[in-house]
């Protein structure tokens, strides 16, 4: 069983910056690919970026590309996202989530790939 908690998030204003952290448990986060979605009032939940298990494979979707980015620290068995230029679409309740993949290096795009989900943390972009 893995454990996701989400922080980082608040209340920002447009064009202002903002790194979530998800802090897992357990020893084998480096197993992991990990991913983060997103979450709008009456809105289906959607990708923002994911990241495999080696650091070396990272997807974003177009909406985010080029000024969110994500990372992970194996040691701190943590994965960020850097989220710069934000937007007042960009609010949301962001999760993040964990994927068990000990023979791939991919990242993974679908919500129903991932197994284990955090409790998201919300962003708020003013305008």
């Amino acid at each position: 069983q893995v454990q996701l908690v989400e922080s980082g998030g608040g209340l920002v204003q447009a064009g202002d910056s903002l790194r979530l952290s998800c802090a897992t448990s357990g020893r084998t986060f480096s197993s992991y690919a990990m991913g983060w979605f997103r979450q709008a009032p009456g809105k289906e939940r959607e990708f923002v970026s994911a990241i495999g298990w080696s650091g070396v494979n990272t997807v974003y979707a177009d909406s985010v590309k080029g000024r969110f980015t994500i990372s992970r620290d194996n040691a701190k068995n943590t994965v960020y996202l850097y989220m710069n230029s934000l937007k007042s679409e960009d609010t949301a309740v962001y999760y993040c989530a964990a994927k068990r993949a000990l023979y791939s290096s991919s990242a993974y795009v679908a919500k129903d790939d991932y197994d284990y989900w955090g409790q998201g943390t919300q962003v708020t972009v003013s305008s």
